[in-house]
């Protein structure tokens, strides 16, 4: 339904989890995929897999919070494939579930150098490229933790909310460039990333409670919501801020 053919698309975090179902729903739609992380067999493993569904596929070692790996990262997909046409940035972490009295600064720095400077880092050099090429699509992969409050993620809900709040400043920024930006939020989804809030019975009764549809969502959920917000259907949004929860954000 959303062809994607002819266009590049580049994905962080795609090793595994959301990126990885991502990376393989934009492959299917056509699109040649750039897959990059910092584990080099888990992108790779995505990179093979995108291979036997026909579409070339470029896999990196990429550290999102560092300049140089994302500069590396941009020249790479432009020399293998000449342009780039979708950036998601998904890449992200949380480290800490505690109160925020306890939380430690490391864990603080980590989770905003990475959820939030790395998907800066990220847009920033992509837009020149996307400026040049006459236009591209950034999808900034949030949570509906960045609209509600979520008890023991202090920082991680911070560096979602900012994630939004970049999201809808570029868009009016970029849209004269033809370039759109949109926020997808995904509610709770059975990934590593939710592991330790959904292990303990209490924590899974406590997230269940939050959720109309009364289950998490897959993976495989998320990634179809990516795929038209990467298409040329979604030509007329921008700044949007798409919930993809089970009905948490309704509450």
């Amino acid at each position: 339904m959303f062809d994607l053919h002819g266009k590049v698309a580049a994905v962080s975090g795609a090793g595994r989890g959301i990126g990885k179902a991502i990376a393989l729903a934009l492959a299917r739609a056509g699109a040649d995929l750039v897959v990059f992380s910092r584990t080099e067999e888990q992108f790779e493993r995505t990179a093979e897999e995108i291979r036997t569904l026909g579409r070339r596929a470029l896999g990196l070692r990429v550290d999102v919070s560092r300049r140089e790996d994302v500069d590396s990262m941009v020249r790479s997909t432009l020399e293998t494939f000449g342009r780039l046409d979708i950036l998601v940035n998904n890449a992200g972490l949380n480290p800490s579930y505690t109160r925020m009295e306890r939380v430690r600064e490391e864990d603080y720095d980590l989770i905003m150098s990475v959820n939030v400077k790395g998907a800066f880092l990220c847009s920033q050099r992509t837009i020149t490229v996307m400026k040049e090429q006459g236009g591209g699509c950034i999808i900034n992969v949030a949570s509906v933790a960045g609209l509600k409050g979520l008890y023991k993620c202090s920082a991680y809900t911070a560096s979602k909310g900012a994630l939004v709040q970049l999201t809808r400043t570029m868009a009016l920024e970029l849209a004269p460039f033809n370039i759109r930006v949109n926020a997808l939020c995904p509610g709770f989804v059975r990934t590593e990333l939710t592991d330790g809030l959904l292990s303990s019975e209490r924590g899974r009764e406590r997230v269940l409670s939050l959720i109309p549809m009364g289950r998490t969502g897959d993976p495989e959920e998320i990634a179809p919501a990516a795929v038209f917000l990467a298409s040329d259907e979604a030509s007329y949004v921008t700044g949007a801020v798409l919930c993809v929860d089970g009905g948490w954000s309704a509450w």
